[in-house]
C-alpha cells in the first residue's frame, strides 16, 4: 500500500488545476458513496485529485488509486478498502472502476460493512450506475462532470472568477449581467475560440488539440463504447462511419432506413449505435414533447470540439451556435424539438438561435433570440454567450 501513497502523494505535487470546477461546490461530500460520471477527456481524474488536495492535503486519511493498476488483477477492491480503513484511511478515491469485475458488487459490500470509510469512484459516461445497476440501488450519489463550460474556460483564459448564473436570472436579469461581466472583459473576443477548443481540459497542453479531440473520440468509440456496451471491435467501422455521417449533415432529422443503408446495418441495430454514441456523450438527441422511446426528432453533435475537430471545421457558424446553446443548456435543462423556434427548454420556454435578420423578428412572451454577436442584450434578445454561464 506504501507505493499507493506515494503516488498518490507525486499525483498532488505535480497537480495542475487552474480552475476549480462549478461540480466541486454542488457535490455533498458527506455521503459515503459518490459516482462521478463524465466523457472521456473532460478531466474526470484531475476533479478527483483537485478533491483529494483541497480537502485533505497531504494527509494519509484520503488515499487516491486507479484501478488500471495490475495489482487489482489479483487484490479485490473490498480486502484494498479494509486495510486501508484499518490503518487509518477515511476517504478511499477509486478511479477507472469499470476496469475491475464486479466493482459494483464490491462497492455495495464496502458501503454495507464499512460505515467509517467513504468511497468516490469515477466512471464513464456509458456506465449506467444507477437505473441499471441494482447493487449501488439506493446507496450512491451519481454526479455528472461535463467538459468546460464557457464561463469556466473565459475565467481560464482572464484569470478573472466570474460565478454561475439560473436561467431564470439570465431570463430576468440578463442585461445588467452581461454589462457587469463585459465591463471586465470583451466575451467575443473569446468564444470562438472555446468553440473550437475549450471545453476538454487538454487545451491547456501543449500538443495538437484537434488531434486530441479525435483521439478522444476514437478512444470512446473504442474502449468506451465497445467495452461496455460489449460490441465486438469488427463493428467499430461501422460506429465510426455513423457518427461521421451524423456530423456532416447535423442537426440531423434522422432517416433511420437510410442510416441502416448507408452504414450496412440493420434498422435496430442503428438505434442501438445511436443510444451507443449518445451514452457515450458524442451526440445528442433531442425528441418532441421528451417522448425518448421513439425515434429521435433532431441529432446534434455533442459538443462544439467535437463538432469542429470530425467535420475539419467544415461546418456555419449558425449549427456551432446552436450546438453550443445544446450543449450549454442540457446540462442543467431539458431541451426539446420545438414546432415554432430552435428549441423549446423546460416544455415552455421557446428559443431562436438566430442571426442579424432575426433582431428585427417579434417575440412573444415565452420567447427568446440567443444572437452570437450581441454583447449586450435587449428585452427578449440575449447574447449567446451568456448561455455558457450556467455552470
Amino acid at each position: 500500500m506504501q507505493s499507493f501513497f506515494e503516488t498518490h502523494r507525486y499525483l498532488l505535487e505535480h497537480l495542475g488545476s487552474p480552475v476549480r470546477r462549478e461540480l466541486m461546490n454542488e457535490i455533498d461530500w458527506n455521503h459515503r458513496l459518490i459516482g462521478i460520471k463524465g466523457a472521456r477527456g473532460v478531466g474526470k481524474t484531475t476533479f478527483l485529485l483537485d478533491f483529494a488536495k483541497a480537502h485533505f492535503g497531504y494527509d494519509k486519511s484520503c488515499l487516491y488509486v486507479n484501478l488500471n493498476n495490475l495489482y487489482f488483477t489479483e487484490r479485490s477492491i473490498i480486502s484494498f478498502a479494509d486495510e486501508f480503513r484499518k490503518k487509518g484511511g477515511k476517504t478511499l478515491i477509486l478511479d477507472q472502476v469499470y476496469k475491475y469485475p464486479e466493482w459494483s458488487k464490491e462497492l455495495r459490500y464496502c458501503y454495507d460493512n464499512f460505515d467509517d470509510l467513504k468511497i468516490v469512484f469515477s466512471g464513464s459516461a456509458v456506465m449506467r450506475l444507477v437505473d441499471q445497476n441494482p447493487d449501488l440501488k439506493g446507496c450512491v450519489a451519481v454526479y455528472r462532470l461535463d467538459g468546460f463550460s464557457f464561463r469556466e474556460n473565459l475565467n481560464l483564459a482572464t484569470k478573472n472568477k466570474f460565478q454561475t448564473y439560473s436561467l431564470d436570472e439570465i431570463l430576468a436579469n440578463h442585461e445588467a449581467i452581461s454589462t457587469e461581466i463585459t465591463s471586465q472583459v470583451r466575451p467575443l473576443a473569446y468564444f470562438n475560440d472555446y468553440l473550437e477548443h475549450g471545453y476538454y481540459p487538454f487545451f491547456l497542453e501543449k500538443r495538437n488539440y484537434l488531434e486530441n479531440v479525435v483521439k478522444n473520440v476514437n478512444l470512446i468509440l473504442e474502449i468506451d463504447i465497445s467495452y461496455l456496451e460489449q460490441i465486438e471491435l469488427k463493428y467499430l467501422p461501422k460506429l465510426r462511419k455513423l457518427l461521421y455521417s451524423i456530423a456532416k449533415t447535423a442537426p440531423l432529422q434522422p432517416n433511420v432506413s437510410r442510416l441502416s443503408q448507408e452504414i450496412e446495418t440493420s434498422r435496430a441495430t442503428v438505434m442501438n449505435y445511436l443510444n451507443y454514441l449518445k451514452n457515450g456523450r458524442l451526440i445528442n438527441m433531442l425528441y418532441e414533447d421528451n417522448e425518448s422511446t421513439k425515434k429521435p426528432s433532431r441529432i446534434y453533435i455533442q459538443n462544439p470540439n467535437v463538432y469542429h475537430s470530425v467535420t475539419h471545421g467544415d461546418v456555419s457558424q449558425l449549427n456551432m451556435n446552436r450546438t453550443f446553446f445544446l450543449n450549454q443548456l442540457g446540462y442543467r435543462h431539458e431541451v426539446n424539438v420545438s414546432k415554432v423556434s430552435d428549441f423549446k427548454v423546460n416544455n415552455a420556454l421557446e428559443f431562436y438561435i438566430g442571426d442579424d435578420a432575426m433582431l428585427k423578428k417579434p417575440l412573444g412572451a415565452n420567447e427568446y433570440l440567443a444572437h452570437h454577436m450581441l454583447e449586450v442584450g435587449e428585452g427578449n434578445r440575449i447574447p449567446l454567450w451568456l448561455f455558457g454561464f450556467l455552470y
